[in-house]
């Protein structure tokens, strides 16, 4: 092989070289903007817009009362112009109940209720946009759906179903049970309570007996060294006869 064949083989390996790199490069780079966009995902979901309706979100009520229909909204990078309403899912058709604009976080919202027995008692200081509905028939019962539209998010929203359900009378709570577990309790308590009394009588009294026995043993102790020593001492003292 000549100079030129070993210089066009050098050629080609640095292209295949070359172009594998590139390949590679440009695989890395997919794989870091995928990361980037990835994570300004996750901040956007994080710090989007939501609804909530609370941990519960059913509530049973007897017929002809009033109830709260529970509503808030919170994000992160503030609100401007959000848009919510309350609507009932009657048999498949979303009637409006309510609707309003809160301007910006702190400025109360101008409310157009559609019916006669709903009331706005919600605040944007409170971010709460719940709704009273009063005077409570059997008709009310299902499931109403409060909606929130922020455009300050390019007009991100979100929505949540509150459960209403109309009884004639709220089910009694049978409390047996509990208050046979609590007597239970209570007594096991005091039993307990009864028996530390009456140890710590029973080792006060101990205690104070021994110390009495001790003073007697003391005191006793004391006595027959004293007669001893006297005599003893009258025994040293007389004088020994003379010679």
């Amino acid at each position: 092989m000549d100079k030129r064949e070993h210089e066009k083989v050098d050629v080609e390996v640095c292209r295949t070289r070359g172009s594998s790199l590139h390949r590679s490069t440009n695989s890395g780079d997919r794989v870091h903007v995928s990361l980037v966009i990835t994570l300004l995902i996750g901040v956007w979901c994080a710090q989007a817009l939501e609804v909530s309706v609370g941990k519960v979100s059913f509530v049973e009520v007897m017929n002809g009362s009033s109830v709260l229909l529970p509503c808030t909204y919170s994000s992160c990078i503030g609100i401007k112009n959000l848009y919510f309403n309350w609507k009932y899912n009657e048999n498949g058709t979303m009637n409006m109940l309510c609707e309003g604009v809160i301007p910006a976080e702190g400025l109360e919202p101008h409310v157009v209720t559609y019916h006669e027995r709903i009331m706005f008692v919600g605040s944007s200081k409170e971010s709460n946009i719940s709704v009273l509905l009063w005077n409570v028939t059997f008709e009310d019962e299902g499931e109403y759906t409060c909606f929130a539209r922020n455009p300050k998010e390019k007009n991100r929203n979100h929505s949540a179903i509150f459960h209403l359900i109309v009884v004639d009378e709220l089910k009694k709570v049978d409390n047996t049970l509990t208050v046979i577990i609590v007597s239970v309790i209570g007594g096991v308590i005091g039993l307990i309570i009864v028996v530390m009394v009456i140890k710590a009588v029973v080792v006060h009294f101990l205690n104070k007996n021994q110390e009495k026995n001790k003073e007697c043993l003391v005191s006793s102790s004391g006595n027959d060294n004293t007669e001893n020593g006297l005599s003893g001492s009258k025994a040293d003292n007389k004088a020994s006869p003379k010679a």
